[in-house]
């Protein structure tokens, strides 16, 4: 690989560390966990370096690794359920009107495709086009995921949320 790529992939990790822990914590909700995805995800960018041949896109790759990577992480520990939460799982009472849900746990909640564009949308600030090379979609799946899950979200809180 170029080190001149390499040389930016280093200061890009460096620089953006803080982002890549929040965006893999909001998956795992745990901070070993979200430290182990992390890291994983720098491990695996290094070693596939030499697949970066455009160094624009440079961002949208690492942020794709780490979006896999904090995905495969969820499905894994999902599997696992402690007993104390599989019992909580049932039928949940009838609430209040008046209580809401907290934002978080509604974006839990979506489907993963969902949560990844809420989240990369709103948590870490990108655009449209950048989510749709990320995640490997078209754009317009994107847009159209993008607000079905905003109109899940406003049915979940009660609240109107906007873009």
């Amino acid at each position: 690989m170029d080190n001149n790529i390499r040389q930016q992939l280093n200061e890009y990790i460096i620089a953006h560390q803080e982002d890549f822990y929040r965006l893999a914590f909001s998956y795992v909700k745990n901070r070993d966990a979200a430290l182990d995805v992390v890291q994983e995800s720098i491990v695996r960018a290094l070693s596939k370096s030499d697949s970066l041949r455009q160094p624009e896109y440079l961002k949208t790759w690492f942020y794709r690794i780490l979006l896999n990577e904090s995905m495969n992480h969820y499905r894994r520990s999902k599997r696992l359920v402690p007993l104390e939460e599989s019992v909580a799982d049932g039928p949940a009472p009838a609430s209040d009107p008046a209580e809401r849900l907290d934002l978080y746990a509604a974006i839990d909640r979506l489907d993963p495709k969902e949560q990844a564009i809420i989240k990369l949308r709103f948590f870490e600030d990108m655009k449209l086009e950048e989510i749709a090379h990320i995640t490997g979609t078209n754009l317009n799946t994107v847009k159209s995921r993008l607000y079905k899950s905003l109109r899940k979200l406003r049915d979940l809180t009660g609240e109107e949320v906007t873009t």
